[in-house]
Protein backbone atom coordinates (compact mmCIF):
# COMPACT_ATOMS: atom_id res chain seq x y z
CA UNK A 1 0.00 0.00 0.00
CA UNK A 2 0.94 3.67 -0.23
CA UNK A 3 1.17 5.49 3.11
CA UNK A 4 0.85 9.02 1.72
CA UNK A 5 -2.86 9.71 1.14
CA UNK A 6 -2.55 12.26 -1.73
CA UNK A 7 -0.11 9.97 -3.55
CA UNK A 8 -2.44 7.03 -2.94
CA UNK A 9 -5.33 8.91 -4.54
CA UNK A 10 -3.13 10.04 -7.42
CA UNK A 11 -2.09 6.45 -8.19
CA UNK A 12 -5.68 5.25 -7.84
CA UNK A 13 -6.89 7.88 -10.31
CA UNK A 14 -4.12 6.93 -12.74
CA UNK A 15 -5.17 3.29 -12.76
CA UNK A 16 -8.91 4.03 -12.86
CA UNK A 17 -8.41 6.30 -15.87
CA UNK A 18 -6.21 3.67 -17.51
CA UNK A 19 -8.87 0.99 -16.98
CA UNK A 20 -11.55 3.31 -18.39
CA UNK A 21 -9.42 4.05 -21.45
CA UNK A 22 -8.84 0.34 -22.07
CA UNK A 23 -12.58 -0.36 -21.79
CA UNK A 24 -13.32 2.49 -24.19
CA UNK A 25 -10.76 1.18 -26.68
CA UNK A 26 -12.31 -2.26 -26.34
CA UNK A 27 -15.78 -0.87 -27.03
CA UNK A 28 -14.86 1.12 -30.15
CA UNK A 29 -11.76 -0.66 -31.43
CA UNK A 30 -10.61 -4.04 -32.69
CA UNK A 31 -12.85 -6.93 -31.59
CA UNK A 32 -10.55 -9.80 -32.50
CA UNK A 33 -10.48 -12.40 -29.67
CA UNK A 34 -6.77 -11.91 -28.98
CA UNK A 35 -7.22 -8.14 -28.74
CA UNK A 36 -10.23 -8.50 -26.45
CA UNK A 37 -8.36 -10.82 -24.08
CA UNK A 38 -5.32 -8.53 -24.03
CA UNK A 39 -7.45 -5.47 -23.29
CA UNK A 40 -9.31 -7.25 -20.50
CA UNK A 41 -6.03 -8.36 -18.94
CA UNK A 42 -4.90 -4.72 -18.85
CA UNK A 43 -8.21 -3.73 -17.26
CA UNK A 44 -7.81 -6.40 -14.57
CA UNK A 45 -4.25 -5.26 -13.97
CA UNK A 46 -5.26 -1.60 -13.62
CA UNK A 47 -8.03 -2.47 -11.16
CA UNK A 48 -5.71 -4.75 -9.17
CA UNK A 49 -3.09 -2.02 -8.88
CA UNK A 50 -5.67 0.56 -7.80
CA UNK A 51 -6.87 -1.83 -5.09
CA UNK A 52 -3.31 -2.63 -4.02
CA UNK A 53 -2.62 1.02 -3.26
CA UNK A 54 -5.03 0.94 -0.29
CA UNK A 55 -4.47 -0.66 3.13
CA UNK A 56 -7.37 -3.09 2.76
CA UNK A 57 -6.14 -4.03 -0.72
CA UNK A 58 -2.66 -4.84 0.56
CA UNK A 59 -4.23 -7.26 3.05
CA UNK A 60 -5.94 -9.37 0.36
CA UNK A 61 -4.61 -12.81 -0.67
CA UNK A 62 -1.59 -12.69 -2.97
CA UNK A 63 -1.02 -16.22 -4.30
CA UNK A 64 -4.07 -16.41 -6.60
CA UNK A 65 -3.39 -12.99 -8.20
CA UNK A 66 0.28 -13.92 -8.61
CA UNK A 67 -0.67 -17.10 -10.48
CA UNK A 68 -3.19 -15.16 -12.58
CA UNK A 69 -0.59 -12.64 -13.72
CA UNK A 70 1.93 -15.39 -14.42
CA UNK A 71 -0.67 -16.91 -16.74
CA UNK A 72 -1.25 -13.46 -18.23
CA UNK A 73 2.50 -13.24 -18.85
CA UNK A 74 2.34 -16.54 -20.70
CA UNK A 75 -0.58 -15.23 -22.77
CA UNK A 76 1.34 -12.18 -23.95
CA UNK A 77 4.45 -14.24 -24.64
CA UNK A 78 2.38 -16.65 -26.76
CA UNK A 79 0.61 -13.86 -28.66
CA UNK A 80 3.86 -11.97 -29.25
CA UNK A 81 5.58 -15.07 -30.57
CA UNK A 82 2.64 -15.98 -32.82
CA UNK A 83 1.81 -14.44 -36.23
CA UNK A 84 -0.66 -12.17 -34.40
CA UNK A 85 2.29 -10.37 -32.85
CA UNK A 86 3.96 -9.55 -36.14
CA UNK A 87 4.84 -5.86 -36.25
CA UNK A 88 4.16 -5.41 -32.54
CA UNK A 89 6.78 -7.64 -30.93
CA UNK A 90 8.40 -4.90 -28.86
CA UNK A 91 5.05 -3.74 -27.46
CA UNK A 92 4.00 -7.35 -26.88
CA UNK A 93 7.21 -8.09 -25.02
CA UNK A 94 6.65 -5.01 -22.89
CA UNK A 95 3.12 -6.14 -21.98
CA UNK A 96 4.47 -9.56 -21.02
CA UNK A 97 7.09 -7.95 -18.78
CA UNK A 98 4.43 -5.74 -17.20
CA UNK A 99 2.33 -8.78 -16.28
CA UNK A 100 5.44 -10.50 -14.94
CA UNK A 101 6.18 -7.42 -12.81
CA UNK A 102 2.67 -7.70 -11.37
CA UNK A 103 3.31 -11.32 -10.43
CA UNK A 104 6.63 -10.28 -8.87
CA UNK A 105 4.95 -7.55 -6.82
CA UNK A 106 2.42 -10.03 -5.42
CA UNK A 107 5.24 -12.47 -4.62
CA UNK A 108 7.10 -9.76 -2.71
CA UNK A 109 3.96 -8.75 -0.84
CA UNK A 110 3.31 -12.34 0.19
CA UNK A 111 6.40 -12.30 2.39
CA UNK A 112 7.00 -16.07 2.33
CA UNK A 113 7.41 -17.11 -1.30
CA UNK A 114 10.80 -15.63 -2.18
CA UNK A 115 14.14 -17.05 -0.93
CA UNK A 116 15.39 -15.40 2.26
CA UNK A 117 12.34 -13.18 2.64
CA UNK A 118 10.70 -14.94 5.57
CA UNK A 119 13.91 -15.25 7.58
CA UNK A 120 14.70 -11.61 6.87
CA UNK A 121 11.29 -10.53 8.17
CA UNK A 122 11.90 -12.52 11.36
CA UNK A 123 15.37 -10.98 11.82
CA UNK A 124 14.04 -7.47 11.19
CA UNK A 125 11.17 -8.04 13.58
CA UNK A 126 13.51 -9.32 16.28
CA UNK A 127 15.79 -6.32 15.90
CA UNK A 128 12.85 -3.96 16.02
CA UNK A 129 11.45 -5.73 19.06
CA UNK A 130 14.78 -5.50 20.83
CA UNK A 131 15.03 -1.80 20.11
CA UNK A 132 11.51 -0.87 21.17
CA UNK A 133 10.67 -3.56 23.70
CA UNK A 134 7.46 -4.43 21.85
CA UNK A 135 7.21 -7.37 19.46
CA UNK A 136 5.22 -6.66 16.32
CA UNK A 137 5.72 -2.92 16.63
CA UNK A 138 3.85 -0.84 14.05
CA UNK A 139 7.14 0.38 12.62
CA UNK A 140 8.20 -3.15 11.71
CA UNK A 141 9.23 -3.52 8.08
CA UNK A 142 6.77 -6.01 6.60
CA UNK A 143 6.26 -6.88 2.93
CA UNK A 144 3.33 -5.13 1.30
CA UNK A 145 3.31 -2.29 3.81
CA UNK A 146 4.50 1.29 3.44
CA UNK A 147 8.28 1.31 3.78
CA UNK A 148 8.80 5.05 4.16
CA UNK A 149 9.76 6.38 7.54
CA UNK A 150 10.52 3.01 9.14
CA UNK A 151 13.71 2.35 11.03
CA UNK A 152 13.95 -1.41 10.70
CA UNK A 153 17.42 -2.68 9.75
CA UNK A 154 18.23 -3.83 6.24
CA UNK A 155 20.54 -6.49 4.89
CA UNK A 156 22.43 -4.18 2.56
CA UNK A 157 22.39 -0.84 4.33
CA UNK A 158 20.50 0.80 1.46
CA UNK A 159 17.42 1.65 3.49
CA UNK A 160 15.17 -0.81 1.65
CA UNK A 161 12.75 -3.11 3.43
CA UNK A 162 13.76 -6.40 1.77
CA UNK A 163 16.82 -8.56 1.06
CA UNK A 164 19.26 -7.03 -1.39
CA UNK A 165 18.18 -8.98 -4.48
CA UNK A 166 14.54 -7.96 -3.99
CA UNK A 167 15.50 -4.31 -3.53
CA UNK A 168 17.61 -4.51 -6.69
CA UNK A 169 14.77 -5.89 -8.80
CA UNK A 170 12.38 -3.34 -7.33
CA UNK A 171 14.81 -0.59 -8.35
CA UNK A 172 14.98 -2.03 -11.86
CA UNK A 173 11.17 -2.06 -12.06
CA UNK A 174 10.90 1.48 -10.70
CA UNK A 175 13.37 2.95 -13.17
CA UNK A 176 12.18 0.78 -16.04
CA UNK A 177 8.53 1.74 -15.68
CA UNK A 178 9.40 5.41 -15.21
CA UNK A 179 11.24 5.31 -18.54
CA UNK A 180 8.35 3.39 -20.12
CA UNK A 181 5.87 6.03 -18.91
CA UNK A 182 7.86 8.76 -20.67
CA UNK A 183 8.21 6.69 -23.85
CA UNK A 184 4.49 5.88 -24.03
CA UNK A 185 3.60 9.52 -23.38
CA UNK A 186 5.96 10.62 -26.17
CA UNK A 187 4.38 8.08 -28.50
CA UNK A 188 0.89 9.28 -27.53
CA UNK A 189 1.80 12.89 -28.31
CA UNK A 190 3.35 11.81 -31.60
CA UNK A 191 0.14 9.99 -32.54
CA UNK A 192 -1.95 13.02 -31.60
CA UNK A 193 0.16 15.15 -33.93
CA UNK A 194 -0.19 12.62 -36.74
CA UNK A 195 -3.04 13.77 -38.93
CA UNK A 196 -3.02 10.71 -41.19
CA UNK A 197 -5.95 8.25 -40.92
CA UNK A 198 -5.37 5.14 -38.88
CA UNK A 199 -2.70 6.71 -36.73
CA UNK A 200 -3.99 5.13 -33.54
CA UNK A 201 -1.93 2.70 -31.49
CA UNK A 202 -3.31 -0.61 -30.10
CA UNK A 203 -4.07 -0.68 -26.36
CA UNK A 204 -3.81 3.11 -26.18
CA UNK A 205 -0.54 4.95 -25.59
CA UNK A 206 -2.01 7.24 -22.93
CA UNK A 207 -3.42 4.24 -21.07
CA UNK A 208 -0.02 2.55 -21.14
CA UNK A 209 1.73 5.73 -20.00
CA UNK A 210 -0.57 6.06 -16.99
CA UNK A 211 -0.20 2.41 -16.08
CA UNK A 212 3.59 2.58 -16.36
CA UNK A 213 3.68 5.71 -14.20
CA UNK A 214 1.51 4.04 -11.59
CA UNK A 215 3.70 0.94 -11.61
CA UNK A 216 6.83 3.07 -11.16
CA UNK A 217 5.27 4.75 -8.13
CA UNK A 218 4.08 1.49 -6.60
CA UNK A 219 7.51 -0.10 -6.95
CA UNK A 220 9.10 3.12 -5.73
CA UNK A 221 7.27 3.06 -2.41
CA UNK A 222 8.51 -0.50 -1.86
CA UNK A 223 12.17 0.58 -1.94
Amino acid sequence: MIGDLPLRWFVTILFVLAAAECLYALAVGNRRPATVVSQLLHVVMAVAMAVMAWPWGAALPTVAPMVFFLLATGWFVAVTASPLGAGHRIAGGYHALMMLAMAWMYAVMNGRLLPGQESYAVDAGSAQSGASGHAGHAGMNMPGMDMSGTDAPTTDGSGGGYPAYIDTLNWVCTVGFAIAAVCWLYRYLAVRMDRTPGGGVPLGCLCQSMMAAGMAIMFGVML
